[in-house]
């Protein structure tokens, strides 16, 4: 029965009028916006519902594969069907004009003429020759031919010419539709502006073919790409700024083009928006007086000026310098570097307002976009950044205390270990969690009394740093009026309300140059109260900010395969240093897949070796700290895990859990622990 089926799919026909309704059924049963790859809507696509007539939906869907080779691919498949469709009408339009049965063949020209006689004749006398070298041979030959017997393949030529114009002139009377639509699309469309490089190059080929009259194109280039690269940046902006006039011509030519021919269905988003490279965009912006933009802080600034005289240290090893040589700077000059960075910024805001204020708007908004500056805006108020400034300084929660069943776990842990050696570190904590769960209120007692104990210690700790919070940033406004205070209470005669409605009401009435000095006091202010803050607060950021802390004499963690040693490996001899990052990484893999199987096996031990050696340093490690630096330790590791746990996973099902028991505790230890 199925062989029956399959025969008559293969002799159904398709009509053009089967084809277009295949087509419609499609674009029914596609979403109405159409986004995303076509080949993810056609595998989407729910072709029964497409099935039409004695067309079945595998049917449909073989048709569609095979339409869908012949024509170009879009990005969705709404546009693929739309060009589906004018191919199915017309199969030999644009490039496929060529293929039409009745299109009339070129005439060959008088040297493929030549080289079609000789080939055989030359490759039966140099066997041992290339088809390019026998070409260059043939090309010579035919150069070297006297005039008269180049004749003979030129009148050849000339004969089959007049025939293909006659042929083609009968072809454009059979198919005029054909070649009207081609021939709008290929002769009238404005020409694309040129790159200033092929302007470049368009201009020195005409000298360089003066003075080398055989020079091949290949030459050419080669000669001229070199030239240009080396280029100096006064040369390339002349020819920078003559393709962007050629580009303003190209596009009033455009928009005079597109009003003339609406039926070509061409939008302003066809025209060529640039015909310069970033590279190049950079550089107009630069002489015509568009800023550098200055370091993010002032350990960007240190970094930048320290690189510029260690051109000869590898790239690994910079940063690893950079961040040594920043940590022995003494807190004054790291201040500094931040006080220079800010005058900077203000600088190149002033300068970028300046400069923003002259070019035209569509220049404003690409400089805008490019450099990600939607916040920048000529002018910013500075009640934003006075927002965002607050925002920042907000103290942050405090963290709870150790719980009950954390504290539990940690004392039982080191015991089940040795008892269940089997179970992993998430296999453990289940069973940790399970006989706490089983425990009895007495036996809790202990651990929930430690707790409260912790908790008290949180909160007096909490007390003390709110009370020696600094003293909160004042407003303008509020600098203002303590400074003239005493005169309004003096003209009131003491009478506060009354003085403070006056100073309000006077405030009001100032202009703001009256009031820049008093701004810049509270902004002064505001930095002062940022600066007390952060040194308040600096232990604990180390923390909060993810990076992963470090604990004294805590063994180095080793690899955990064959392949991070080998990486390891690589990365550290310096013979990859003149890659970037990327690239050194994605060679790493390559050469590792390239790797014989006996050396991956050796890695893999040599890694399985250090892992074993890692867990007994570990060990011995952790049988030397105190009962409390174990669970700091412990906890810490437990929520790194979690941070890093995929949804759906082993740990997320235990996250619900691990909330009761987040420790703001734990930082307080690791700080008390860190200095000593």
């Amino acid at each position: 029965m199925n062989g029956g089926m399959d025969s008559a799919s293969k002799e159904q026909v398709w009509a053009q009028d089967d084809l277009l309704k295949l087509l419609d059924a499609m674009k029914v049963n596609l979403p109405e916006k159409d986004l995303v790859k076509y080949k993810t809507s056609e595998a989407h696509l729910n072709w029964e519902k497409v099935a039409f007539n004695t067309f079945s939906a595998e049917m449909c869907k073989k048709k569609w594969i095979e339409v869908s080779k012949e024509i170009r691919k879009f990005r969705t498949l709404t546009e693929l069907i739309v060009d589906a469709k004018d191919y199915i009408k017309n199969p030999y339009k644009g490039k496929k004009l060529k293929k039409h049965p009745d299109f009339p063949k070129k005439p060959l020209t008088p040297y493929f003429r030549f080289f079609m006689e000789k080939r055989a004749k030359y490759a039966k006398l140099h066997p041992e020759m290339s088809n390019l070298d026998l070409t260059k041979i043939l090309s010579m030959k035919y150069k070297e031919l006297p005039e008269r017997k180049k004749e003979k393949y030129v009148n050849d030529f000339l004969k089959e010419k007049e025939a293909f114009v006659l042929n083609m002139s009968k072809f454009k009377e059979l198919h005029p539709d054909l070649l009207e639509t081609t021939g709008k699309k290929n002769s009238n469309v404005p020409e694309k502006p040129k790159t200033p490089q092929q302007l470049w190059y368009n201009h020195e080929k005409k000298a360089f073919l003066k003075c080398h009259a055989e020079a091949t194109t290949k030459d050419i280039k080669d000669s001229l790409g070199k030239k240009w690269t080396q280029l100096s940046d006064k040369k390339r902006l002349k020819w920078i700024n003559k393709s962007l006039e050629h580009l303003k011509e190209y596009e009033e030519k455009m928009r005079e083009f597109i009003q003339q021919h609406p039926e070509l269905n061409m939008t302003a988003d066809d025209i060529v928006k640039t015909s310069l490279t970033k590279a190049e965009r950079q550089l107009k912006d630069k002489f015509d007086g568009r800023p550098d933009k200055p370091p993010s802080n002032g350990y960007s600034m240190f970094c930048a000026e320290l690189m510029s005289n260690m051109k000869d240290v590898p790239s690994t090893e910079r940063m690893v310098m950079c961040s040594q040589r920043w940590k022995l700077l003494k807190q004054n000059e790291k201040d500094a570097y931040q006080k220079r960075c800010e005058q900077k910024k203000k600088e190149f805001e002033v300068e970028m307002t300046r400069f923003l204020c002259s070019i035209s708007e569509e220049e404003q908004q690409r400089i805008l976009a490019e450099q990600k500056m939607v916040g920048f805006k000529k002018g910013g108020s500075p009640a934003s950044k006075k927002k965002s400034s607050k925002a920042k300084a907000t103290p942050e929660k405090p963290k709870r205390p150790i719980s009950a069943m954390f504290i539990f776990a940690e004392e039982k842990r080191p015991k089940l270990q040795q008892e269940r050696p089997d179970l992993s570190e998430s296999e453990l904590t289940r069973l940790l969690a399970r006989i706490w769960n089983d425990l009895s209120d007495k036996k809790k007692e202990k651990y929930k009394n430690l707790e409260a104990v912790l908790k008290a210690e949180s909160e007096k700790r909490g007390k003390e740093e709110k009370g020696k919070l600094p003293d909160p940033p004042k407003n303008a406004q509020d600098i203002w009026q303590h400074s003239v205070i005493g005169d309004y209470m003096a003209r009131f005669k003491n009478d506060r309300p009354k003085a403070e409605k006056a100073m309000e009401a006077t405030w009001n009435t100032m202009e703001k140059k009256e009031k820049i000095m008093w701004i810049k006091k509270a902004a002064e202010d505001q930095k002062r109260y940022e600066r007390e803050l952060s040194d308040m607060r600096s232990p604990p950021a180390v923390v909060a900010s993810g990076k992963k802390m470090k604990f004294d004499g805590e063994p180095k963690k080793p690899p955990s395969n064959g392949y991070q040693k080998f990486s390891q490996e690589m990365l550290s001899n310096g013979e990859l240093n003149h890659l970037p990052m990327k690239e050194r990484m994605a060679e790493i893999g390559g050469r590792w897949q390239r790797l014989a199987q006996k050396e991956k096996d050796r890695y893999k031990k040599i890694a399985e070796e250090k892992q074993k050696q890692y867990k007994v340093q570990l060990e011995q490690w952790l049988a030397s700290l105190s009962s409390q630096e174990r669970a700091t330790y412990r906890e810490y590791n437990s929520l790194k895990r979690k941070g890093a746990a995929k949804p759906g996973g082993s740990s997320a099902k235990q996250k619900p859990k691990s909330k009761t028991s987040v420790s703001g505790n734990t930082y307080c230890c690791l700080i008390i622990w860190s200095q000593s």
